[in-house]
């Protein structure tokens, strides 16, 4: 799967001239991968869900929210009655569906900054585990038997919390952003009538 991936990718860089470009790209990634072990793919893996939905985020701030609050906006202000009991009713019903919208994801973005490490924190176990078995098997005076197990188990960790870095202050703006257009939103629906 991986060579496939990587012959449709080279292919589509030796169309526009940059295919040594992404060969060098594409070793640098599979050393740090090999430097790391197989807990850096999940640490990636977890990694693109999150940028996924920080994407889809963005995209949703930018092209759906202001029609979302456009049109409780609207559907608030074609009532003729705004001040019952029932009003407010259907005021805080609305501003809840324009909320849980803006909200959407963003708990799943957070519990994949929060993951990042704790995926991390896994690699040291397991690099240390490999450590420990070659000293086992080896003695502690080979230092070259044991470099493998030590990068095992630091990579992962430092790569988890770079990871958790690039999500925790976007995922704070996100949370800000969607808390600032709920409020901005209720503000706009007056009850005056």
């Amino acid at each position: 799967m991986i060579d496939l991936i990587f012959s449709i990718l080279r292919g589509i860089t030796s169309i526009v001239g940059l295919e040594q470009s992404f060969i060098n790209a594409w070793e640098a990634i599979r050393d740090f991968l090999e430097l790391g072990g197989p807990v850096l793919i999940l640490v990636a893996v977890v990694l693109a869900i999150m940028w996924l939905l920080i994407v889809e985020r963005f995209v949703f701030f930018a092209t759906q929210q202001g029609k979302l609050s456009d049109q409780a906006i609207k559907e608030w202000e074609a009532r003729s009655e705004r001040k019952s009991w029932h009003a407010h009713r259907v005021r805080e019903a609305l501003i809840s569906a324009v909320q849980t919208q803006s909200n959407q994801y963003l708990g799943l973005i957070k519990a994949c900054v929060a993951l990042c490490p704790l995926v991390g924190l896994l690699g040291t176990v397991t690099g240390m585990i490999t450590v420990f078995e070659v000293m086992s098997f080896l003695g502690a005076g080979n230092a070259r038997a044991m470099a493998a197990g030590v990068s095992q188990a630091t990579v992962p960790t430092m790569s988890g919390m770079v990871a958790s870095l690039s999500g925790y202050f976007i995922s704070v703006w996100l949370q800000g952003k969607a808390d600032a257009e709920v409020e901005a939103l209720g503000e706009h629906m007056t009850m005056d009538h």
